[in-house]
């Protein structure tokens, strides 16, 4: 049983199954709204954002896919369970990429719920650690405002040096990675990271790179790069995605 009482979305089209999952909650003590599509919960996740929201994947307007993205982008505190009556193991594992922390197949019954809801990784979620490594301070600067902003913990180092020894004292979900610095080279710090921290996911931020820098980059494991100026949104995603990645391999 919730200690408070904690909003709950349910977002489906079919009427039936918002009615069904709603009565299931409201007796399990929830406060419950429902939308029976992905621009209605958007509006109702602005106006009230919940605490959790079940969310459809098969919905017109907005898919579930595409509305688990804006919620992660939106409120990263937010959690997303995905209940669906699609048996697809592909899709599943989109959804738990994008965020969502269980995908249950429908139909879904009370004691089901009432476990995933019950679970501690519904409690609000510590912020994924997002560690800026870039000898240019305006960049560190405007990269901390924009993550903190969006609900990351940021640290930054201005070198090769101190990055390895902020890893080395508490390892970050993501290092945001520039490719030309002086020193310790954005390569050799790739490298360096996946020795001493292989879960660290590294996405490269570079405007100096030749494209021949960015392919080695990548090829030695970078999970994505990032050409300066920086497109925000396509970071924000990136970096939402990285984060699932690592938190479904620690599972």
């Amino acid at each position: 049983m919730p200690v408070s009482r904690k909003k709950v979305l349910v977002v489906d089209d079919d009427a039936g199954v918002r009615e069904t999952l709603s009565e299931q909650l409201r007796m399990q003590g929830f406060d419950v709204s429902e939308a029976a599509d992905g621009l209605s919960a958007w509006t109702e996740i602005r106006q009230n954002a919940p605490h959790v929201v079940l969310l459809d994947l098969a919905m017109p307007r907005l898919g579930g896919l595409e509305t688990l993205k804006t919620i992660r982008a939106f409120d990263l505190s937010i959690v997303t369970v995905v209940v669906t009556g699609l048996s697809d193991p592909d899709l599943h594992r989109r959804a738990l990429e994008l965020g969502a922390v269980a995908v249950l197949e429908k139909p879904v019954g009370g004691t089901q719920l009432a476990q995933v809801l019950g679970r501690p990784a519904l409690l609000p979620p510590a912020p994924a650690r997002v560690l800026v490594v870039d000898d240019d301070a305006e960049v560190r600067e405007t990269l901390e405002e924009l993550l903190a902003s969006h609900g990351f913990e940021v640290a930054t180092a201005p070198n090769g040096d101190l990055a390895m020894q902020a890893i080395a004292r508490r390892a970050p979900d993501v290092v945001l990675l520039d490719v030309v610095m002086p020193g310790l080279s954005g390569v050799e710090i790739l490298q360096a990271i996946q020795t001493i921290a292989p879960r660290v996911k590294v996405i490269m931020v570079s405007g100096g790179a030749t494209p021949e820098q960015a392919m080695r980059t990548l090829a030695l494991g970078a999970f994505d790069f990032v050409r300066k100026p920086v497109d925000t949104a396509y970071l924000l995603r990136s970096i939402d995605v990285a984060v699932g990645m690592k938190q479904l391999e620690s599972r």
